[in-house]
């Protein structure tokens, strides 16, 4: 196993925010796009608010990335947050509100690496469980944002399902896969 930063130092803070600006930038360029041409796709058959749960757990994967790199506490909300920002300097589609985005979907993403043992070892269970608390966090500002409050109340719930699904799918499953798979391959025992 490699050796992760455990403590803030300049070291720390410059892979964390290399986490982020990066994430920011496969965010606006390869993200958005996917997005747009998904709800673009689904505006005929009237549910193309869907297109904002369907894919919400992929704008909260810098969180967890960031964590699995430096493995301390504000490290999700720290990540998330200048990924969305990142994503903001080059042109993403939601100008600054997201920023404040960023660091409620990061913020909600530490609750699953709370204990310093979840954060050092980047359980199943610590992934999941972030992955849960940034769709929450996200969920509910979006819902206040955007007025989601107004949809008929189906939609409302097909959108949190379908968004807690894709946070698990992108956030939680993908991301730990890529992780465990990156320390196979740079990191054999």
């Amino acid at each position: 196993m490699f050796k992760k930063k455990l403590n803030w130092d300049i070291q720390a803070i410059i892979l964390v925010s290399l986490v982020g600006l990066i994430m920011g930038v496969i965010y606006t360029y390869g993200f958005n796009l996917i997005y747009n041409l998904t709800k673009a796709a689904l505006l005929p058959t009237g549910y193309a608010q869907l297109t904002d749960t369907l894919m919400s757990g992929l704008w909260y994967m810098a969180a967890p990335l960031a964590v699995y790199f430096v493995p301390v506490k504000g490290s999700a909300t720290l990540g998330e947050t200048l990924a969305a920002f990142g994503e903001m300097l080059v042109g993403g589609q939601w100008g600054a509100i997201t920023i404040l985005a960023g660091f409620v979907q990061g913020l909600g993403n530490e609750v699953g690496f709370l204990t310093s043992k979840s954060r050092k070892h980047f359980t199943w269970s610590a992934v999941l469980l972030g992955a849960t608390g940034a769709h929450f966090t996200g969920f509910f500002l979006t819902y206040i944002l955007y007025g989601w409050y107004k949809y008929n109340l189906t939609l409302q719930i097909l959108m949190f399902i379908t968004g807690w699904l894709s946070s698990l799918i992108f956030d939680g499953v993908l991301i730990k896969l890529i992780c465990s798979r990156f320390e196979r391959a740079f990191f054999k025992k």
